[in-house]
């Protein structure tokens, strides 16, 4: 889930594995997939990995992955793709992101009860490690799944899009990702959450005219100039769009805001970093217009921006997943308001949902926790169906 976030301008350059004395410099740690999930959870949860930093986790996993004889196994720089080949009619991919945002004096896990809940805590539990964990424990056990399986576990989710592990894949091999439906282990609290919404960023911009500030009526003060920005958004009534039966909120936002050049001038200059998260009826195009409309009279700089993901769940095997897990957990599906890599499975034509453990309120919070009986459910429930 996007610190500000996978989102999201691809690239088709190329994309190299490690160096080999890179890897062989940090050796795998051993994980506990004997112990089941949970423990495998705070295991990984403890091998930090911000983005950018995921060497160490890539080669544990990795490690594991390698010791099953049912799985081919393709490494791809910090990318580990694992395929079972049994000429399945059908093929499901099953992909986590094994990055997190940077650590916040939370780490290593620790385990508490909560309102009587068994819970863990630190950064990774709820975005997305505990996912993680579910589909390694399941990948070393299903040695025989009903349909075909491919396991992701990717790197770069929550930086810069041209980085994203899942899109390095899709460029590079796309041959890995085909399949005819996709579960992604992001946070949901062990609900089926549909499609996400998508993203744009801008930055608005405002000039004036710089001067000494003992003599400001000299100059232009372009951070002044920037209040009618702010006053647009303060203003701006967003919207929620029902598409395919689940509503998606809509948000437009300041992020951040920068300018100024010295403490005794007057700047010339101040930018406005907008992020408009918007429902997946609307195309990027429709997106970016709708933006700019709002902000006409300044100068608009798309700086990221991607598309959503419409629900999907009425395709077959969609509709199937949904029945066994809902049988199980009760409830029933829920838009996803965070952009998501099931977007990318939507570009490539597969039907894809967001099924994970841990409540995506806490994704990249400081007090990130998630219920051990979440990860227990996730569990369960994916290898119900998938057995």
């Amino acid at each position: 889930m996007p610190a500000f976030t996978s989102e999201h301008t691809d690239h088709a350059e190329p994309y190299e594995n490690p160096p080999a004395h890179a890897v062989a410099a940090l050796p795998a740690i051993d994980l506990p997939i004997a112990e089941g999930p949970i423990a495998l959870t705070e295991a990984l949860c403890n091998i930090e990995s911000v983005s950018g930093n995921e060497l160490a986790i890539a080669n544990s996993i990795e490690q594991v992955l390698r010791t099953c004889a049912h799985l081919e196994v393709t490494r791809i720089g910090n990318n580990i793709i694992a395929r079972t080949n049994l000429g399945r009619e059908r093929r499901v991919i099953v992909a986590g992101h094994i990055d997190t945002v940077p650590v916040a004096a939370n780490l290593p896990v620790r385990r508490t009860i909560v309102d009587g809940q068994d819970t863990l805590w630190g950064r990774g539990t709820v975005d997305m490690k505990a996912g993680v964990a579910v589909q390694l424990a399941l990948a070393v056990e299903l040695a025989e799944p009903r349909q075909d399986v491919t396991w992701c576990f990717y790197e770069n989710e929550e930086v810069a899009s041209s980085l994203n592990g899942l899109g390095v894949v899709a460029r590079t091999r796309p041959d890995l990702l085909h399949g005819d439906f996709a579960i992604l282990g992001e946070p949901s609290s062990a609900g089926i959450e549909g499609g996400c919404n998508g993203t744009l960023r801008v930055i608005v911009t405002t000039t004036g005219v710089a001067a000494h500030s003992a003599r400001s009526w000299m100059g232009i003060n372009a951070i002044h100039e920037a209040h009618e920005i702010l006053n647009r958004l303060a203003h701006y009534e967003p919207q929620t769009i029902t598409v395919e039966g689940l509503a998606y909120r809509e948000g437009m936002n300041a992020v951040s805001i920068s300018g100024g050049i010295a403490g005794n001038v007057i700047p010339d200059r101040c930018e406005v970093t907008v992020n408009f998260r918007f429902a997946p009826s609307r195309t990027p195009k429709e997106a970016e217009a709708h933006v700019r409309e709002l902000f006409s009279g300044f100068e608009v700089t798309v700086d990221d921006i991607a598309a959503g993901a419409r629900p999907g769940l009425d395709a077959p095997l969609a509709q199937e997943f949904s029945q066994t897990v809902l049988a199980l957990t009760g409830g029933s599906p829920a838009p996803k308001y965070g952009w998501t890599d099931v977007a990318r499975f939507s570009e490539l034509g597969i039907s894809a949902v967001n099924f994970g453990p841990g409540d995506a309120i806490y994704a990249h919070k400081d007090d990130e926790h998630c219920p051990t009986e979440q990860i227990t459910v996730c569990y369960e429930a994916l290898k119900s169906w998938l057995k």
